[in-house]
């Protein structure tokens, strides 16, 4: 039983190192800042919680259960949160999106709101 937790373990732990190499390779390869911090947000909550369950199976009992949860419960709450906040401060400071963007949901009420809303 021991062998198939180990294994498991392993999987989930290069798995999710495999996630994190493909938010990086995301963040030199999407092309405005908000596809980079989206992809790099997303990786990183999935990369984490692949590693703390890779973790987990190699040492399961009741304790490293709880801490590796609040672990993670704590990581995907702030790492939401300052990503979020990361988002909004670049979207105050102008940074530009790509042309490849549509509309822009925070742009209504302005005075030249790119929307949707203005083609129907």
């Amino acid at each position: 039983m021991n062998s198939i937790l180990d294994v498991l373990g392993v999987i989930c732990m290069v798995t999710g190192a495999i996630v994190f190499a493909v938010g990086a390779f995301g963040l030199l390869r999407l092309p405005d800042f908000y596809s980079r911090l989206s992809g790099v947000s997303i990786a990183a909550g999935l990369g984490t919680a692949l590693l703390l369950l890779g973790l987990l199976l190699h040492f399961p009992t009741l304790e490293n259960t709880l801490k590796l949860g609040l672990a993670l419960l704590i990581q995907l709450a702030t790492a939401a949160v300052g990503g979020n906040a990361m988002a909004r401060a670049g979207y105050i400071a102008g940074t530009p999106a790509s042309p490849r963007t549509r509309y822009d949901d925070l742009a209504i009420g302005k005075a030249n709101p790119t929307s949707e809303a203005d083609d129907s």
